[in-house]
């Protein structure tokens, strides 16, 4: 600013005095030349009229430097002699000289000065602007910046602070939010912000108490049936045992309680063994152990395992006269897919009705369909069916054995596979399971 304000005050000033000077010496001329006797009265007149138009002072010289007219009123250039070899340094053509004239002036001084004849003799006019009058503007010029800029900070800090007051908010907002969340209250959310990053916060975070909350629900839910499914089989166990050990069951009846006694025993074992493959699942610990292997080997064991409840059944199987059709995942977990599907098939399909099997390879991944005649599932429980626990009515009925967690194993498993799995159901007609799992290396 310094620099700048400078360089343009000796620029302006230059010209101003260049034109002002040559003006002046042109006009002194021609009152020189009309009143050679008289024309000292006219030149001051006109010398101090331009001195106060450009905030200079002008000085006229004789040829030997000595001052024969001013327009400063104190004095100050009345014994002021100006060296010969500088006024040498002017013509009829006007010039500029930045110094003291070797002392002639009290400070450093810009001077354009310019010779002209008038009447015979040779005369030099100067004009004088010292570096004082330069110093005074560049201080104005500081002062109207650093009131400026002291104006400016205040207003930016009164912005900055109400701009923070606003962007913080939604921060103190969220930190608010993040306590009430962390006491276990996932009813809290954010509301709508007019900034994008904080709206697309707000969302994430809503989102997130959302899955919060499901997950708090799931956890309860599961808790609770975890609860139910183990107190029923260990009440109906004690309540037996108790009437053995008691004589309140007849001698002839013990062997069949026992065995009522071992099935929920075994029920038992299976809640817990399937609450352990999916806590495995879940927590990645369970790595699948990859390798080629019939599809229809699990399905084989599986059917022949069921051997007595298909014959009671009469239940038609279908779709296994197809080649060999190969996979390449874990046999034992693939197993236990098709045991769980095909046992819960076998479960609802009607008598005398059908189970149908599929496979379609897509690519590096085979589509398998286990397809069963019956009564179907409702529009309300297909979302449902893969739920921990869940049971259709018609389940309770059919099957008090199980323990709502068949599917569920099945969606775990195939999603370590890197599967999909979906049901569809037309009620009255039939239910079909669709998975996918790998036939091969997606490298091979």
């Amino acid at each position: 600013m310094l620099l700048v304000s400078s360089r343009y005050f000796v620029g302006e000033k230059k010209d101003l005095l260049e034109k002002n000077v040559l003006s002046l010496a042109e006009g002194s001329k021609t009152v020189m030349t009309a009143s050679p006797s008289e024309w000292k009265e006219q030149v001051a007149e006109q010398i101090k009229e331009y001195s106060m138009g450009c905030n200079a002072d002008f000085i006229l010289t004789d040829k030997n430097g000595c001052v024969i007219l001013s327009s400063n009123y104190d004095g100050t250039y009345e014994n002021v002699k100006i060296p010969k070899d500088m006024l040498d340094s002017f013509g009829p053509e006007s010039s500029y000289v930045f110094g003291d004239f070797d002392g002639a002036f009290e400070e450093q001084c810009h001077i354009v000065g310019i010779s002209f004849e008038a009447n015979g003799p040779s005369y030099y006019l100067l004009a004088v602007s010292t570096k004082s009058n330069q110093d005074d503007y560049i201080w104005n010029i500081m002062e109207i910046f650093g009131m400026s800029m002291v104006l400016v900070i205040i207003v930016v800090l009164i912005i900055v602070y109400f701009t923070t007051m606003k962007l913080t908010e939604p921060v103190k907002e969220i930190a608010s939010v993040s306590k009430e969340i962390g006491k276990g209250n996932f009813s809290v959310t954010l509301p709508s912000y007019n900034i994008q990053e904080f709206e697309e916060l707000s969302n994430a975070f809503n989102d997130m108490a959302a899955s919060l909350k499901n997950y708090d629900t799931m956890r309860n839910s599961f808790v609770a049936n975890v609860s139910h499914e183990l107190r029923t089989p260990m009440t109906s166990i004690g309540g037996f045992v108790d009437g053995l050990l008691d004589g309140t069951i007849p001698k002839e009846e013990e062997k069949r309680y026992l065995k009522i006694i071992s099935s929920e025993v075994h029920r038992l074992t299976r809640l817990v063994r399937s609450m352990l493959n999916l806590a495995k699942i879940e927590a990645g610990e369970l790595k699948p152990d990859m390798q080629y292997f019939s599809a229809l080997e699990p399905i084989v064991d599986s059917l022949v395992t069921f051997e007595n409840k298909l014959e009671e059944k009469h239940i038609e199987i279908k779709g296994l006269d197809v080649d060999r059709v190969m996979l390449y995942a874990d046999s034992d977990l693939i197993h236990q897919v098709m045991y769980n599907l095909i046992e819960n098939a076998i479960k609802f399909v009607n008598d005398g009705g059908y189970i149908e099997f599929s496979f379609t390879p897509v690519g590096y991944m085979t589509v398998i369909s286990i397809k069963n005649s019956g009564d179907g599932l409702s529009e309300e429980e297909l979302p449902l069916v893969f739920d921990r626990f869940y049971k259709t009515d018609k389940s309770r009925g059919l099957d008090a054995s199980g323990v709502g967690l068949g599917l569920n194993i099945v969606r775990s498993i195939i999603k370590l596979h890197n599967g999909k799995i979906m049901v569809r159901s037309v009620q009255g007609e039939y239910t079909e399971f669709v998975f996918t799992v790998p036939n091969k290396l997606i490298d091979d």
